[in-house]
């Protein structure tokens, strides 16, 4: 399933030279990359789509530029990409607060979108969180052992590796006041809901948002944490994969009164 990239370039895209890579076969997908992350950090995607991966503004090869870092300008810049690369609608895979810029587009932009994948997400950062995972997170600097992986790899690749410490703290202060309720509501198109059982996410926090999106599947990937796309894709990408091409079915789901039918219940 490693993306054999095909393509690699620069976009002028809201005032950046957004990078981004093409690869793979199928309909059209975009992967969105964690805080502090970028486009070829995980080793492979999905084969089942031609995958569109970016590096967000200030991340990985994306030099950053003098405006704040917000998930609302992400969502825009890569929708602003997905026009300049001619592409009508795409599947959208976001991991973490990239997940957070694939919702930000269904809602934005509907018709952009065919389904959404997200993985590791918060819908606000209000509850997301137990008090010591919340504390944890607060506590980073952009020296910390705990931000190592990601540091280094923006160092290997970052057109000024010395900005390191500018763009860790424009994203650790980002300011955003989640989701609404009637935003969530409004997600017309599929999406699926990811997490570890072990994730920084309190599961109780994306079972509401869950709840909260008409068309929308939860996935909890057992024995796996937040990093599970590194340390081992094949747990959570074929189930991505599956959901990107799985037909919507108008069956109901059996319930302990109807029992269940094929062909009638499932």
């Amino acid at each position: 399933m490693t993306m054999e990239t095909t393509q690699h370039a620069y976009a002028p895209v809201n005032g950046l030279a957004m990078y981004y890579e093409i690869g793979g076969d199928g309909p059209a997908a975009v992967y969105i990359p964690p805080a502090w992350s970028h486009a070829t950090v995980i080793p492979a995607l999905p084969a089942n789509r031609r995958w569109i991966s970016v590096d967000l503004q200030g991340h990985g090869r994306t030099a950053d530029i003098d405006r704040p870092f917000s998930f609302e300008q992400s969502a825009e810049d890569v929708v602003a990409l997905l026009k300049h690369l001619g592409i009508e609608q795409a599947d959208l895979f976001g991991e973490s607060f990239g997940g957070i810029v694939a919702l930000l587009i269904a809602i934005r932009h509907p018709e952009v979108v065919r389904r959404v994948a997200v993985y590791g997400s918060p819908w606000r950062f209000e509850d997301a969180y137990s008090t010591d995972m919340l504390e944890q997170f607060l506590a980073i600097t952009d020296d910390s052992d705990s931000v190592q992986f990601q540091r280094e790899n923006y160092k290997k690749v970052a057109p000024d590796p010395t900005h390191w410490p500018t763009l860790f703290e424009k994203v650790h202060k980002v300011a955003w006041n989640g989701f609404t309720p009637e935003e969530l509501k409004s997600i017309g198109a599929p999406v699926l809901i990811a997490l570890g059982d072990h994730d920084w996410l309190r599961p109780e926090h994306m079972v509401d948002m869950y709840r909260l999106i008409p068309n929308a599947e939860l996935a909890v990937i057992p024995d796996a944490g937040h990093f599970v796309l590194y340390e081992d894709p094949d747990r959570l990408l074929p189930i991505v994969a599956r959901f990107f091409d799985a037909p919507v079915s108008s069956l109901p789901f059996a319930t302990p009164g109807t029992g269940y039918h094929p062909g009638v219940t499932r």
